[in-house]
């Protein structure tokens, strides 16, 4: 489970105790470091900027969270997953670019970085991406781009959209960050757990 841009604060850590009540085994990554936690877009911002600015060490980052949750002994390293949230979400895209080790990954309301070109026909995991059409973060024209760059790439791909919803749907406490743009949508956070829910059952079924 990767977190939003505000940090591993208590939602990433929710998230990952709810895939456990699922019966799954769940590890939430620091992506920031340790204790690097904050309310502040200005300050998340930064922080998810210092990893995204090197491409390479971002899948990195990602790809050592994931070690973590295989050398816990707790799992079977061939069926292993990965999800989400805003800067999380584009994370786990990064993760299938690099076509790291994980049977699928999903987005919640995640950036949407287009597949690169040396990942075509190179992209192994399953990719579900799960976006809110009112999300005024991501402008249509780079939807647009996103879909195009894993048709070429050959990606296995679904992208579900939710009509009205904002970026951060699935967060109950987005409407308190005094940003527009930031809302809860009951209606798609529920949607969008399911389909994740099914989605598992299919990348990670016997």
């Amino acid at each position: 489970v990767i977190h939003e841009w505000w940090g591993l604060n208590d939602y990433a850590q929710k998230r990952a105790r709810m895939l456990a009540e699922l019966g799954y085994v769940a590890f939430a990554a620091d992506m920031f470091g340790t204790g690097l936690v904050t309310d502040k877009p200005d300050q998340a911002r930064e922080w998810m900027q210092d990893v995204t600015a090197d491409v390479e060490g971002w899948r990195e980052r990602a790809g050592l969270g994931l070690q973590q949750l295989v050398d816990s002994g707790m799992v079977d390293a061939e069926r292993t997953a990965a999800i989400g949230y805003c800067f999380g979400g584009a994370s786990v895209l990064q993760m299938a670019y690099a076509n790291l080790p994980v049977k699928g990954v999903v987005s919640f309301h995640g950036a949407l970085p287009a597949a690169p070109e040396e990942a075509k026909g190179k992209i192994g995991p399953n990719i579900l991406v799960l976006h809110g059409q009112a999300d005024s973060f991501i402008a249509p024209e780079v939807v647009i781009n996103f879909r195009n760059k894993l048709e070429e790439a050959g990606a296995a791909w679904e992208m579900n959209t939710y009509g009205g919803a904002r970026h951060g749907f699935t967060n109950p406490n987005a409407d308190k960050r005094g940003m527009d743009n930031l809302k809860y949508d009951a209606t798609a956070d529920a949607r969008s757990w399911a389909r994740m829910q099914a989605f598992f059952d299919e990348v990670l079924g016997d």
